[in-house]
Formats: C-alpha cells, structure tokens, sequence
C-alpha cells in the first residue's frame, strides 16, 4: 500500500466513528401532513406554532378543515386564519403549502368531498409506502383524508393517521372532532390506514393549563409567546372562567398537541383490536381483523420543555412583527 492509501485509509478509520455518532445524533427529520380546524378553538394554533418551529418535522402541507362554529365555508374561514396564522404572526413569507380543505361533512360512506386539500393528499402521499409512510396529523373533522381514501383506497399503504379525537377507550364517544363528520371517521376506521388516536380523557389529564400556568409559560416570551397568551385569555375569559365568581382555578385543554407528542416519542401507547363506528359515534367492537394504536399517557413536563425551547429557537432565527 503506497504513503497517500495509507494516509487516506487511516483517517477514514479515525473519522468513521465520528461521522456515525454525528449521523445517529441527528434524528431523520419526519415527513408530515397536518389537518387542523385552526379558528375553531385556541389548541390549533399551539399546535401550528410547535410543528412549524420544530425542526424534528418536516413539513409537507398544512391543510384547513371545517368545523360548525366557522363562518361558512368554514374551510375557507379555516383557511384565512391558517394564512394568517403562518404569514403575519410566524411571520414566516416562504413556508409550506396551505391547502383550503372541504367545507362539509361526507354525505355518505361512498361518496368523498372534493377539495384541493384532498388534491395535495393524494399527490403527497405517492412518494411513500408501506415501509416509509407519510404522517397525517388530523385535529378536526378527517373529512379530507377520508376522502382521500376513498378516492384512492391504495393511500392507506402509503400513509399513517394520527388523529385527536373520541372521549376515550373503549366506549368511543361523540367528541367535537368525531361529531363533525361521522362518517369520515368510519370511512378511516373501516379502511386499511394505520391509525394512532389522542383521546380527551387523556389530553384533559395532561395537557391541561390554567390561566397562571399559560401566562407564566408564554406571555413573556417574545411576540409569538405574547399572542399565544392573547389567545388563551381571551378564549378563557369568553368561554370557561365562570361569570361573576373570582376563581381563576378552572383550566383549559391544549387538545390538539398530543397528536405532535406521540410523533416525538413523548407518549405511551397501547394496541387493540379495531372498533367499527356506530352511527352515534359510540364503537362496535366487533372482530375486524385489525387493529388502532391508542394513546394512554402524555410526559407533559418533556413537552412543554421541548415546546418552549423551539419556541425559543424559533424567534432567534426568524424576524416576527412585534419584535425588538
């Protein structure tokens, strides 16, 4: 072996450790979807806010869904918030495609709605496959990627739902989300799709803030801490402080996030077997053959650390209106 081969054989030897620990350091990057009602409640925006500043996500598109207390087309309503959500107070002028979802319900368990969220679906899932599935984070009505489904039942094996929905295990339950659009979910159910489920119970056990505890997590922390906190006040003082009674004890629920927890390995889960969903929302456990992946835990300390902190990161790096 000549000096310069053996040179060359030596340091790759010596730097071959290295890169391997800085590779096994760096987490692959999670490619996803989410489908949000965001206008709705204040959850949404949390959790749009701790996808886009997280850099453990990749994101492909971020769809608006209905919900009954939007101004009809409540996508469109849904969209327009997005936007503005993303553009003016993220401030972020590049940024991943928004996509308008449908504005109604599923008419039937057959029949999709069509929507250019639907479109995206379809066309972002066709790099994937059953070994490398794209995410679809749903914290609305699933109506898109139902609807998605049913118009190209081969999207099952390439995608995974991970979806904030239902009262809890076993009993199913007509929470918001699954009220607005039952059928949708049994389209998923029925289907193919992997499926991972947030339920309330457990989002209310963990996930849970009151108002000392919102306003001494963002208030004070830069311009996207201070509207975060603008919008947990004003939805608390309209819809859970009790009128005319000075206990500010009462709480609210960041529902939404458990669906980003359980993708950053910050929750506990358990398999079952597969409901069906009756038309009350309630669930059939007949034999299917398949199975759903229930969320039965939440570390909410690790998460609203890792929230904070890439909230953090996020405005060092990006120029947000309202900043010094």
């Amino acid at each position: 072996m000549n000096t310069k081969r053996l040179l060359f054989t030596l340091a790759i030897g010596i730097a071959s450790p290295l890169v391997g620990s800085l590779w096994a350091a760096a987490p692959a990057r999670i490619p996803v979807v989410l489908s949000t009602d965001i206008g709705n409640e204040i959850d949404d925006q949390w959790a749009v806010v701790y996808l886009l500043s997280n850099p453990r996500f990749d994101v492909r598109g971020i769809i608006s869904a209905h919900a009954p207390s939007l101004v009809p087309p409540a996508a469109h309503t849904s969209y327009l918030i997005l936007r503005d959500v993303v553009e003016n107070h993220l401030g972020l002028k590049t940024h991943p495609p928004l996509l308008e979802g449908a504005s109604l319900p599923l008419v039937s368990q057959t029949q999709p709605q069509s929507s250019a969220g639907v479109d995206f679906l379809l066309e972002a899932s066709q790099e994937f496959n059953a070994q490398n599935r794209l995410t679809v984070l749903t914290i609305g009505a699933v109506t898109d990627a139902a609807s998605a489904i049913l118009k190209d039942p081969s999207m099952a094996n390439r995608i995974r739902i991970i979806d904030m929905g239902f009262k809890s295990w076993a009993e199913g339950g007509d929470e918001f989300n699954i009220l607005n659009d039952v059928k949708a979910m049994q389209v998923l159910l029925h289907s193919d799709v992997p499926m991972v489920v947030g339920a309330a119970d457990v989002c209310r056990a963990t996930l849970s803030l009151t108002l000392d505890q919102a306003r001494e997590m963002v208030a004070s922390r830069g311009p996207i801490g201070a509207w975060l906190w603008q919008e947990y006040q004003e939805w608390y003082y309209r819809n859970v402080k009790p009128l005319r009674k000075d206990d500010f004890s009462k709480s609210w629920v960041i529902w939404d996030i458990i669906t980003l927890a359980y993708t950053l390995d910050l929750t506990t889960a358990t398999e079952h077997p597969r409901p069906l969903l009756r038309d009350d929302a309630s669930f059939d456990h007949g034999a299917t053959g398949k199975t759903i992946t229930w969320i039965t835990n939440l570390d909410s300390k690790r998460l609203w650390a890792d929230f904070l902190s890439d909230l953090d990161a996020f405005q060092r790096t990006h120029a947000i209106a309202g900043s010094q």
